[in-house]
């Protein structure tokens, strides 16, 4: 009987130890990799895009031939500004990619010896290099879409006669928010966040290439996407499948989304919903990838991704 992809050889290729066990010079080298990866780690200049620089003997710094501005591996990327080692961001990356259901910042933090705050920020610049590529991508081919709401709970009162029912609109916080998945059968998953469902309906007709086929279940404001697209339609007070017409991709999305919400992070804000989906929409499709390769990936996202204009200085702005 074949075991699940995660508990064969082939998805274990990086081990934490080992990464623990990195001099910085050898960390500050993996990272020259993953970031001049086009080069073969040879540094370009990050402000004009110059190859020819000088090297500092006494620090790990660079200094342009052409603008003569100073540069280091770090420098105009995700980890802008960094304060932490460069081993413990290769160890948080490897920690972040081995939770399969994703990661507290409270785990991570504990993991790593660092405060809850430093923590906090370091796995949203994750989640925001992660997400980056899935704002441009049209999705094509057979694509299935759904809606899930999350977050926006009342606390419930004591006594039976005195508790609310969520589902009327006068008891809603105002703070609960929809995820729309657009999920290519076989290819990749586009979230994206909106007050209510109807509101994803413009921007899967914009979205979604001409020509595709998409999936959906019977909700009526779906309706209006015949107008311009093959679309199949599935009731699921009838069946879960029939006739080819299933949004069991999407929903397994939402199943991974869900998971990481009661198990690890037990609340997620509104206003972060996109990077928490974002994040669960690359775990979904880098499912069958072994996590050493997972660990350069999300190297290379962060090192290639700009400076972040959401975290850097958060908790500064925040106070």
């Amino acid at each position: 009987m074949p075991s699940h992809f995660l508990l064969s050889a082939k998805a274990r290729t990086l081990s934490l130890a080992a990464v623990a066990r990195m001099s910085e010079d050898e960390a500050h080298a993996t990272f020259r990799a993953l970031r001049w990866h086009a080069t073969d780690g040879a540094p370009v200049c990050p402000h004009c895009g110059c190859a020819a620089v000088y090297a500092y003997r006494s620090r790990p710094l660079w200094k342009c031939k052409a603008c003569f501005r100073q540069f280091s591996v770090t420098s105009g990327t995700i980890f802008h500004a960094r304060k932490l080692a460069v081993r413990d961001y290769l160890l948080a990356i490897a920690i972040f990619v081995n939770a399969v259901k994703g990661i507290s910042a409270l785990q991570l933090g504990r993991d790593l010896g660092v405060q809850y705050k430093t923590a906090f920020v370091m796995a949203h610049k994750l989640r925001e290099a992660m997400g980056a590529d899935q704002k441009g991508y049209r999705p094509k081919g057979e694509v299935e879409i759904d809606g899930a709401y999350f977050g926006g709970s009342i606390r419930q009162e004591n006594y039976k006669s005195e508790r609310k029912d969520r589902r009327l609109a006068q008891h809603q916080t105002g703070k609960r928010r929809v995820v729309v998945v657009m999920r290519e059968r076989g290819g990749r998953t586009l979230p994206f966040v909106v007050r209510s469902e109807d509101e994803g309906v413009p921007v899967i007709a914009r979205r979604v290439q001409a020509g595709s086929t998409v999936y959906a279940d019977e909700a009526s404001h779906w309706d209006v996407l015949h107008a311009r697209f093959a679309a199949k339609r599935i009731n699921h007070g009838f069946a879960f499948s029939d006739d080819g017409a299933c949004t069991n991709q999407a929903e397994s999305f939402f199943s991974r989304l869900r998971r990481a919400e009661w198990g690890q992070h037990h609340h997620i804000s509104g206003a972060y919903l996109g990077f928490y989906a974002g994040e669960m929409a690359w775990r979904e499709d880098a499912r069958r990838v072994a996590n050493g390769a997972q660990w350069e990936r999300v190297g290379v996202c962060g090192l290639t991704h700009p400076k972040s204009r959401n975290w850097c200085g958060y908790w500064q702005r925040a106070a």
